[in-house]
């Protein structure tokens, strides 16, 4: 079996038209932990979605579905979780986080997550 990997996903929607929703589908359909962190509460499949910063441990990825001016506000919050790595999801594209990530010791990784699911480079 193939490892999992705790995954936060930030900027998750219940909207089953946004790319983050179909995300959290298949990180669960591979059984991967999931943490859905949205602008708005909601649900997608097992998950719940929060709008709360929560604490994790063990984070190993976190994917991103904000725009870069909508992740100022979860710099501190990231960074914090200590991820192995940050895949920033098309149009989430950010050289200031990707600095700090760097300066963390943490991956910043420029793909989309569906596309690693579905090649296996997950």
């Amino acid at each position: 079996m193939a490892e999992t990997k705790k995954t936060v996903v930030l900027g998750a929607s219940s909207n089953p038209a946004r790319y983050s929703y179909l995300a959290v589908q298949r990180l669960r359909a591979h059984n991967h932990p999931v943490t859905a962190i949205g602008r708005r509460v909601g649900q997608v499949a097992d998950v719940n979605i929060t709008k709360d910063h929560l604490q994790e441990n063990d984070v190993d990825t976190i994917t991103l579905y904000l725009n870069p001016k909508n992740q100022v506000e979860y710099y501190d919050y990231i960074l914090n979780l200590h991820p192995k790595r940050i895949i920033f999801n098309p149009g989430t594209e950010n050289e200031e986080l990707m600095q700090k990530a760097k300066e963390n010791n943490i991956k910043p990784v420029i793909a989309c997550t569906l596309v690693m699911l579905g090649t296996g480079q997950y």
